[in-house]
C-alpha cells in the first residue's frame, strides 16, 4: 500500500478539523428564540442517529416556558396517515435559514437535503456534477447534485452566521 502524500495528509487534516467543529455544533443547543403559533421553523434533532439534521416544522403552540408542540412538514406519524406532531425543547428550534446562492467549494460546510431533512457535513470533493459530502456524525460520505445543497448557517444572537472553516 502506498504511503499517503503531503496533499492527502493535508486533506485529511482539514477534514478532521472541520469534522470536529461540525460534531461540536451538532451537539449544542440552539439559541432560544420566541416563536408564535404557525411560525415556520426548523427542529434540530438530538436523537441518536439523527444528530446534525434539521426538519421543517410549524409551531402548533407553546407548552410552558421550555417546549413547543410542532407539526412537521416532511415527517409523518407511524401509520403514515398524518404529519408527525411532537413536543420539542425550545433549545431544538430555530428559524428557517435564508437561501444564500453561490458556488459550492471544497471544504465548505453545507446542509444536504436527504431523508426528509437537512443534514450538515463538509464537501470533500467534486466529480463532474456531483459533490461528495462527508457527515462527521455518521461517518458517511455520499454524492449529491447541487440542488440538494445549501450553505450551512448557525442562528446566533438573532442573526444567521456562516461558520468559518477550521
Amino acid at each position: 500500500m502506498a504511503e499517503p502524500n503531503d496533499a492527502d495528509k493535508n486533506h485529511k487534516l482539514i477534514i478532521d478539523v472541520i469534522s470536529d467543529n461540525i460534531r461540536e455544533t451538532a451537539y449544542k443547543n440552539q439559541q432560544t428564540t420566541i416563536f408564535q403559533i404557525n411560525d415556520d421553523i426548523e427542529v434540530a434533532s438530538q436523537e441518536e442517529g439523527y444528530i446534525g439534521s434539521y426538519y421543517h416544522a410549524t409551531i402548533v403552540h407553546s407548552v410552558g416556558a421550555y417546549h413547543y408542540k410542532v407539526k412537521y412538514r416532511t415527517l409523518v406519524n407511524n401509520d403514515e396517515t398524518a404529519s408527525l406532531e411532537e413536543l420539542v425543547s425550545v433549545y431544538e428550534v430555530r428559524p428557517i435559514p435564508p437561501d444564500i446562492p453561490h458556488e459550492m467549494k471544497m471544504y465548505e460546510i453545507v446542509d444536504v437535503y436527504d431523508n426528509e431533512g437537512w443534514w450538515f457535513g463538509v464537501i470533500t470533493r467534486k466529480v463532474e456534477q456531483k459533490y461528495y459530502v462527508y457527515f462527521p456524525t455518521t461517518a458517511d460520505t455520499v454524492a449529491y447534485s447541487i440542488d440538494k445543497l445549501r450553505v450551512h448557517q448557525e442562528w446566533s444572537d438573532g442573526n444567521w452566521i456562516v461558520p468559518l472553516l477550521g
